[in-house]
């Protein structure tokens, strides 16, 4: 079968196309968007509504040469809470922190932008890029499952074989689309393969009637509870570190969508790095959470191979409108777990393939055994501790944020008196994608 043909970021897509196809996107990331501002008791309408906004500056000052999809992320919700200890009074402090994890993030950014990412590579081989980003999709693994089946992953009655029907025919629906489809239809398998699991889904009695009821309640419009930051150097000093966790984080998503795309940006990855950071930085001073490149989209690039910048900012402008119109957010909302389930299930297998992929496009030595210690040890202990993390005193941190810093450290004591670095020699892509 022919493979879909590469859109890419400048590439123009009519509109009857672009509407489904950014709405895709909206519904790839809407779950992790909503779900990190509930854990770190910030609200998610604002959250989603300043994911939007994120977006179109990342766009903006990454010159429409990056395709990404910015929103909430998952590495700061530990500091944020030893900082908050859940109380909302608190937020305005954690704001603050986040704020200042964004002028970190920046002075990163022009440092790259300025010499070169010739640090960030020394700093970030792709065997430590790679591994962050197989991290990622592992560490969501658990996520899609219990979404699938139940939190407790047991089959104990109808119901719980009712969610595996719905589960496994969504996902059976976007896998078909994704393989056998044709024409505009095969650029569309995650928003088909929710539309398919939603409607068994109400066949079978598999959906939260008190969601669907919220539809109905939920106000047309309705302007997002800002709030603004106080000064706390005791949130900087707890929250602003995590910044290292963005710049590992985005770099891998640029050597992703670099490999899978067929075209180096890493030229591009210091803007970047401020796109990232300026969405940072204005969602904390209108109370929104700290933003990251999302993988969630990535993998509907991977899938679809459509990376045009229209797209984003189609979905851009979807979710600022949820932002705005909470009726729409609570329609999105209203998916039920089994059919996220079916979904994820191959968008954080993609994930998770991006970061063997980079390793593939790099060439890592794996019979190198600092190789195999970096990239096994950190796969290792972040999946161990999943998005549960780790609590250490009033602190948790998850699995995604220190098997990224566990990488980082690593691969910087195992290369101590060796010449050279921690990995094969890396294959250039030219512009035709080839290497």
């Amino acid at each position: 079968m022919s493979q879909q043909p590469i859109l890419y970021p400048e590439d123009r897509i009519p509109l009857g196309k672009l509407v489904p196809m950014a709405m895709q996107h909206v519904v790839a990331m809407f779950g992790a968007t909503i779900l990190a501002p509930r854990l770190m008791h910030f609200d998610p309408q604002v959250a989603i509504f300043f994911s939007g906004i994120g977006t179109l500056l990342f766009i903006v000052i990454t010159g429409f040469k990056v395709p990404s999809y910015l929103g909430s992320s998952f590495a700061f919700i530990g500091p944020v809470l030893a900082v908050t200890g859940g109380k909302a009074d608190l937020v305005p402090a954690a704001l603050c922190g986040i704020a200042g994890a964004a002028a970190l993030y920046a002075v990163a950014a022009v440092a790259t932008m300025r010499y070169g990412a010739g640090w960030i590579d020394r700093l970030m081989p792709p065997v430590v890029t790679g591994t962050v980003v197989a991290i990622i999709g592992l560490n969501l693994a658990g996520a899609s499952v219990k979404d699938a089946l139940n939190a407790t992953l047991t089959v104990a009655c109808m119901q719980d074989v009712k969610n595996l029907v719905v589960a496994t025919i969504t996902f059976l629906s976007a896998a078909a689309v994704a393989v056998y489809f044709r024409g505009f239809l095969r650029l569309l398998p995650v928003l088909i393969g929710v539309i398919v699991g939603c409607s068994v889904a109400i066949l079978m009695g598999v959906i939260d009637e008190g969601r669907v009821l919220a539809i109905a309640g939920a106000p047309l419009f309705g302007r997002p509870r800002f709030v603004t930051p106080c000064f706390s150097w005791e949130a900087i000093l707890v929250i602003a570190p995590v910044f290292v966790v963005l710049v590992a984080e985005n770099k891998g998503h640029i050597a992703a969508i670099s490999g899978y795309m067929g075209r180096d940006l890493s030229p591009w990855l210091g803007r970047a790095y401020l796109g990232d950071a300026v969405a940072t930085f204005i969602s904390a001073l209108g109370g929104g959470t700290p933003q990251t490149t999302y993988a969630e989209n990535m993998g509907v690039m991977a899938i679809t191979r459509v990376f045009a910048i229209a797209n984003f900012i189609g979905a851009a402008a979807i979710a600022i409108l949820f932002g705005v119109c909470p009726k729409f957010g609570a329609l999105i909302q209203a998916i039920p777990g089994p059919v996220l389930g079916g979904v994820t299930l191959i968008l954080y297998g993609l994930i998770t393939l991006m970061g063997v992929k980079i390793w593939l496009d790099a060439r890592v030595d794996f019979s190198d055994a600092r190789n195999l210690v970096v990239a096994g040890a950190s796969l290792i202990l972040a999946t161990g501790l999943g998005l549960t993390g780790v609590t250490v005193g009033s602190m948790n941190v998850s699995g995604i944020a220190l098997g990224t810093v566990f990488a980082l450290v690593l691969n910087l004591l195992v290369s101590i008196g060796r010449e050279g670095p921690p990995t094969g020699p890396i294959a250039p892509i030219a512009p035709d994608g080839n290497v």
